[in-house]
Order: structure tokens, then C-alpha cells, then sequence
């Protein structure tokens, strides 16, 4: 379980990342795409959080399950 997390973890800060370097592009270019890349990625950073949130609650059901 360590290693989904940390591979989530690892995606998500690099989609973050891009998403704030895409932004920050914008803001000084002013080229519309770059707005546009950086809601997608920040997008897809979000669905990685929500698995991973999935992820943990639904092992926690489990175990509680397997261990009642």
C-alpha cells in the first residue's frame, strides 16, 4: 500500500507542478492554451487525490471488515 501512495503522491505533486508552471506561463504570456493545459492538469491531480482518498477508505472498510 506504501508504494500506490507514494506513486500517487509523486504523480500528483508533478501534475501540480505543471499545473502552477502552466498558469504561471499564462500569466505572463497571455497565450489562452497554457490556462487551459493548467486546468487539466489540475483537474487529473484532483481525480489522483480522490483515489487515493478511495483507496484509503476503502481499505480501512476492509480491513474492518476482515477483522470483525
Amino acid at each position: 500500500m506504501t508504494v500506490i501512495r507514494w506513486i500517487l503522491g509523486v504523480c500528483s505533486a508533478i501534475l501540480g507542478a505543471g499545473s502552477l508552471l502552466a498558469l504561471l506561463i499564462y500569466i505572463i504570456a497571455d497565450i489562452d492554451i497554457w490556462i487551459k493545459r493548467a486546468r487539466k492538469w489540475r483537474r487529473l491531480m484532483s481525480a489522483f487525490l480522490l483515489f487515493w482518498f478511495n483507496l484509503e477508505i476503502w481499505r480501512r472498510v476492509v480491513l474492518i471488515i476482515i477483522h470483525w
